[in-house]
């Protein structure tokens, strides 16, 4: 049995929050692997299904980010798992936009959600990073991570959610590199990229066409010749 978690804040307010892009990723496996419909559970919401030979129970906590620990120990109490049974999506402020990282244990680095499960079920869970950037300066943390993502960030954020849910077999399995390459495949640029909407691709310059070969005289027959050497001589 797995438990992956995604962190956030409860509530259409926060939907599209920076903050829960740990909702997003769960809530992207959850419909596209035929999980169970949400429910409340462990002050919180899950879903159960199965990836690949994997039984696993989604979760997020309806506790608000920085009381996290709360849900999750709780579901992790009922499903009798220890911590490092336990997978966290959350947000990260050092990874730019689009990056994803798996890691085993460490610190909470300021998060408030990781902070919380850190009092709760100790640091020897797995997580994973996902990148939304930083502000620039430490003041501005707190509305960067509480505002939307920018329309702009719609594109990248769609093929991670896709890349996150290819690769969920591969992270309840324990394949951490399985699963960050599946990430990888989705977010590697397009061929096209850099080119404006609607641009074609330039067309390969076409190739020269060869160069008739000069006709030479056809040469002459050796009656000819001797006729013209006859001919001298009258």
């Amino acid at each position: 049995m797995k438990l992956i978690v995604g962190l956030g804040n409860p509530g259409t307010k926060y939907a599209r929050n920076r903050h829960n892009i740990g909702f997003m990723a769960v809530n992207r496996i959850a419909e596209d692997h035929g999980f169970s419909p949400w429910r409340a559970r462990f002050r919180g919401e899950t879903a159960e299904g199965r990836l690949g030979s994997a039984r696993v129970t989604l979760l997020k906590p309806s506790t608000f980010m920085n009381l996290s620990g709360q849900s999750v120990g709780e579901a992790m109490r009922y499903l009798k798992i220890e911590p490092e049974d336990v997978i966290v999506f959350h947000d990260e402020l050092d990874l730019a936009p689009g990056k994803c990282r798996v890691k085993v244990g460490g610190g909470h680095a300021g998060h408030n959600g990781l902070r919380s499960l850190h009092q709760h079920i100790g640091e020897s869970y797995h997580r994973v990073r996902l990148g939304i950037g930083h502000p620039g300066h430490k003041d501005r943390v707190a509305p960067y991570v509480l505002s939307d993502f920018a329309k702009a960030d719609a594109e990248w954020l769609d093929d991670l959610m896709r890349g996150i849910s290819d690769g969920a077999e591969a992270l309840a399995a324990g394949d951490g590199p399985g699963f960050q390459n599946k990430v990888a495949q989705r977010m590697a640029p397009a061929r096209n990229q850099g080119r404006s909407a609607g641009e074609a691709a330039p067309r390969p310059a076409p190739s020269p066409k060869p160069k008739k070969p000069q006709e030479e005289p056809a040469a002459q027959s050796l009656s000819e010749r001797l006729q013209s050497l006859a001919n001298r001589f009258r």
